[in-house]
């Protein structure tokens, strides 16, 4: 790139994409102190990032997405102290993150992804007290989460995304009492949730797929009191749903999908009286429906499919919902 890119010191959102043969970026780059967002994606062939990019100081958002030879970030990239939102995609190459990644006191979102070759997440990482959104996405290496996970104070949203090798996640998770989204997916060796998450009682979205080890679900769960949505999906060992579900009395979707083992749902679930959405497929040793889910008053959505084993319709159930409709 031209070195007089630089002179633009009135830029403030620089996007280079696709650019497979460069590899470098002008140094002049930290000359533009204006610039916030910070865009650059699509090299196979640069390997390193120039230190000079910390000089820019105003950055809030940077994504850094198919960086398939870079094996490092910025050393000094705790210089960007306005920084708010760091995405790193498809760095194939990325062995490890800067220490100082842990200073970056600004920092919201944290998002990274297809790292395939990073082998662990900083301690530092403790530090982030803003972060309000992490997410981890098919870093298949990883075989731990950072320690005390639980210092995230200010998070909101935790994704844990395709974490095959990860067998637990740490107790001190029950210490974010902002937490309204939990979402983790093909966590494969994963085999139990730590009792404690039941202080999280400010999640209202709580969202498990393809967890195909786990065994069971925590017992406390009645304590998710303000939970609006419980998604369950593709945890084929997991055998039965607990019976505190029904507590959850500001659920509004339940959704149950490839729970193979699952042969029977409790009678408690009718309680749900502010379930409108429930969902019901590929459960294929499901034998019955309790008729009384016919007392879920607030029901507008059932879908049930994929139910090989399911022998009858719940008749008392649908002639319930049938006449709640016709007196509307």
């Amino acid at each position: 790139l031209p070195s007089k890119l630089g002179n633009l010191t009135s830029l403030t959102i620089l996007n280079i994409n696709g650019c497979f043969n460069l590899v470098s970026l002008p140094n002049k780059l930290s000359n533009i102190t204006s610039l916030t967002i910070l865009n650059i994606s699509g090299y196979s062939s640069l390997i390193s990032l120039s230190n000079e990019l910390s000089n820019l100081i105003s950055i809030t958002i940077l994504n850094k997405n198919e960086y398939l030879s870079l094996t490092s970030l910025l050393n000094d990239l705790d210089n960007l102290t306005s920084l708010n939102t760091l995405n790193i995609n498809k760095c194939l190459s990325l062995i490890l993150l800067p220490n100082k990644l842990g200073n970056l006191k600004s920092l919201t979102t944290f998002h990274i992804s297809y790292c395939k070759s990073l082998i662990s997440l900083l301690y530092e990482l403790n530090n982030l007290t803003s972060l309000t959104t992490f997410h981890i996405n098919c870093c298949k290496c990883l075989s731990s989460l950072p320690n005390k996970l639980g210092n995230f104070i200010s998070l909101t949203t935790l994704k844990i995304w395709r974490y095959s090798s990860l067998t637990s996640l740490p107790n001190d998770l029950n210490n974010l009492t902002s937490f309204t989204t939990f979402d983790i997916n093909g966590y494969k060796s994963l085999t139990s949730l730590p009792n404690e998450f039941s202080n999280l009682t400010s999640s209202t979205t709580f969202d498990i797929n393809g967890c195909k080890s786990l065994i069971s679900l925590p017992n406390n769960l009645d304590k998710f009191t303000s939970l609006t949505t419980f998604d369950i999906n593709g945890c084929k060992s997991l055998i039965s749903l607990p019976n505190e579900l029904n507590n959850l009395k500001s659920l509004t979707t339940l959704n149950i999908s490839g729970y193979l083992s699952l042969t029977s749902l409790p009678n408690e679930l009718r309680n749900l009286t502010s379930l409108t959405t429930l969902n019901i497929s590929r459960c294929s040793s499901l034998i019955s429906l309790p008729n009384e889910l016919g007392n879920l008053i607030s029901l507008s959505f059932f879908n049930i499919r994929g139910c090989s084993s399911l022998t009858s319709s719940p008749k008392e159930m649908i002639n319930q919902i049938f006449k709640r409709y016709l007196s509307k």
